[in-house]
């Protein structure tokens, strides 16, 4: 990998808070490094892990605002969470959301019901950062799930395995750590758990009646008189299990504690290889997987300690750019820093349609493994639209924030900036953004070049803002904006 040089300009702390304000959100804008520079990094560690109540703008109020961002139809309801995730407050909360979201995939596709996904998402909300134990038991209970892997006609005395086998593969354990007959066993132990009268929900939630209101929802329903009340082998213990103590015993599993630290460490520090890797590729730092492992069990389960730890880390605090930028991440990451989004529209539906072209529509995962990260996001495609998408908002001076950006620039600077310090200050506004040391040249040579820094392009004049525009533009381009 080449080597990315720190901004010249920026402060270490700066880049460390910018660092864990990228990775424990979506990056933020230079007035938000302004209100964060004066705390100390624990202390906002802990600002971000305990937020308070958000002040996203209420759902009943987007609605009434935007009909078209309820769920009546897919891509309408994954922009109502693109919205929140752009105007919270409290970004650990939507980036938690989000990682869930890519470890419990559930497609749209199949359930044609995008707001039993927007439901689950809040649940997400609720219990993503406490214990493992209850984002399991509530992911068992959750109607989405429930329909997206058919344990609504998994029943007594005649199993549907397809929730038992995802739970182990996918979403807890990892291949390996079970075996075939623990699948049954588990899935004896989570029948009767369905939802309330499924076939007639789905064919009144198909009539869209009520648009645009959304189609009409599921709700849990434990059906006792369909639960197998025999007595079952699980993971080498044996009674008369339920789907709550089959949880339980997942999650004092050791594999259960590799498995979620791989998962925090691939989505928070550095790209790892996709999950069905894992069982024969090493951890890409085995010393961080154990430290996270050994949290997770002295903390009983608690995701929250887990990032904590993870965030306060060194293995954390060196790894800025060590990860390629999700499609997601890159949409709401440039719009929180251009501040475009203030409400509700139409232009947000565009940009997650933008965000499917680039490989990851959200609520329309490839399938039940999730999308593969890093390197895989990047390819001739899709980096075309990466560099188009941001290059349209960054490289537009009418956003306040990006004019914001630019008058930064120009006080930093003073009225005659040589092209290095209008380089260097750019990328630091910008992010910081680190630059190899071939990008920083190209830099230079553009706002160089034929005469592009005479008088006539100093600050506040027309062509000194083209020349801004044109550096924004050009650095989005980079390989190195492509990380994080």
């Amino acid at each position: 990998m080449t080597t990315l040089a720190r901004p010249a300009k920026a402060d270490e702390e700066t880049l460390l808070i910018a660092h864990l304000l990228r990775r424990a959100g979506f990056g933020a804008t230079p007035g938000e490094l302004d209100n964060y520079r004066p705390m100390a990094y624990a202390d906002i560690v802990e600002a971000l892990l305990d937020p308070g109540p958000s002040s996203t703008m209420p759902t009943d109020v987007i609605f009434r605002l935007f009909p078209e961002y309820h769920a009546a139809t897919g891509i309408d309801a994954c922009t109502n969470w693109a919205f929140r995730m752009i105007t919270t407050d409290s970004p650990l909360e939507e980036k938690m959301a989000l990682f869930w979201h890519g470890i419990f995939a559930t497609g749209n596709d199949k359930l044609n019901n995008p707001q039993a996904i927007l439901n689950q998402i809040d649940m997400f909300r609720r219990f993503g950062t406490g214990r493992f134990d209850d984002i399991l038991l509530e992911l068992s209970k959750d109607p989405a799930m429930l329909i997206w892997l058919d344990n609504q006609t998994n029943h007594s005395g005649s199993i549907n395995e397809n929730y038992g086998r995802e739970i182990l593969e996918l979403f807890s354990l990892g291949v390996g750590n079970y075996t075939e007959d623990d699948i049954k066993e588990c899935a004896r132990a989570f029948t009767g758990w369905s939802v309330k009268n499924a076939e007639y929900m789905a064919l009144q939630g198909q009539k869209d009646s009520i648009w645009p209101y959304s189609r009409i929802s599921w709700h849990f329903e434990y059906l006792e008189d369909d639960h197998d009340e025999g007595e079952k082998t699980f993971l080498g213990e044996t009674g008369n299990f339920n789907g709550e103590h089959i949880v339980e015993i997942i999650c004092r599993q050791d594999a259960a504690a590799q498995f979620i630290s791989r998962h925090l460490y691939n989505f928070f520090v550095a790209d790892e290889v996709p999950v069905p890797s894992w069982s024969d590729t090493p951890p890409r730092d085995a010393e961080a997987i154990a430290m996270l492992a050994d949290v997770y069990v002295e903390s009983d389960h608690d995701i929250k300690a887990m990032l904590r730890v993870l965030f306060n880390s060194d293995f954390f605090k060196q790894a800025a750019y060590e990860k390629v930028k999700g499609p997601v991440e890159l949409i709401v990451g440039t719009l929180r820093l251009t501040r475009e989004v203030d409400s509700p529209s139409i232009g947000m539906v565009s940009a997650l349609t933008e965000a499917g072209y680039m490989g990851q529509l959200l609520f329309y995962p490839p399938s039940v493994e999730g999308w593969h990260t890093g390197e895989e996001w990047v390819n001739s495609g899709t980096l075309m639209d990466r560099v188009n998408f941001a290059a349209s908002h960054i490289g537009n001076l009418d956003h306040p924030g990006i004019r914001d950006l630019v008058d930064r620039v120009v006080a930093s600077c003073g009225p005659q900036p040589s092209p290095e310090d209008l380089v260097d200050k750019v990328l630091e506004f910008l992010g910081p953004v680190y630059a190899s040391s071939d990008t920083r040249a190209s830099l230079i040579e553009l706002v160089s070049r034929d005469g592009a820094m005479d008088a006539s392009a100093y600050p506040n004049s027309p062509e000194f803002d083209k020349l801004v525009s044109d550096l924004l533009r050009m650095i989005v381009a980079t390989r190195e904006y492509q990380l994080v």
